[in-house]
């Protein structure tokens, strides 16, 4: 009796982690959801939609993820290298205090737009299940490529980015 409950609660397990990762697949996948959120380095607000037909890099993270702050000399170098390109980075702040946010902008020096999505409404949409995840927008508004877990390397940017640029 004892196996056959041990059998039942592995067999619910694995189904949980297959339909957690069916999910997490299905959501990086298509047009990348479109949202508006209000900016955190000047006023006013950003709409994704407003970026078609430019590849976009979207960085959600947080200040206080350190795996972010490893990662941020990185995506700032990686901006300064595509921007004349038409390759437009957008830092998506998620689940943090806009002080501490603006505050980590000016340490690592963010040269580019960067939104807020105080209660993670947009992280939801997007499928990210943990801090920093970046997604490559190609012109016609298709994820066509993401780094999930942990900080993206430069190397990893410039191929996701390329890949983007090719699609």
């Amino acid at each position: 009796m004892q196996v056959l409950s041990v059998g039942v609660v592995v067999g619910l397990l694995a189904l949980l982690v297959w339909r957690l990762a069916t999910e997490r697949h299905s959501a990086v996948k298509g047009v990348a959801p479109d949202f508006t959120l209000p900016r955190l380095d000047t006023s006013g607000h950003l709409r994704l939609a407003s970026l078609r037909g430019k590849t976009v890099v979207l960085n959600f993270w947080a200040s206080w993820c350190n795996p972010c702050k490893q990662e941020a000399p990185d995506l700032r170098a990686a901006h300064l290298r595509w921007k004349s390109k038409d390759v437009v980075f957008v830092g998506i702040d998620a689940q943090d205090f806009s002080g501490d946010a603006r505050r980590f902008m000016r340490k690592y020096d963010v040269n580019y737009p960067v939104v807020r999505d105080g209660p993670g409404s947009i992280v939801g949409k997007y499928g990210v299940d943990g801090f920093p995840e970046t997604f490559f927008v190609d012109r016609k508004g298709r994820i066509v490529g993401d780094h999930i877990a942990g900080p993206a390397s430069e190397e990893a940017l410039d191929e996701n980015i390329r890949r983007a640029l090719a699609s």
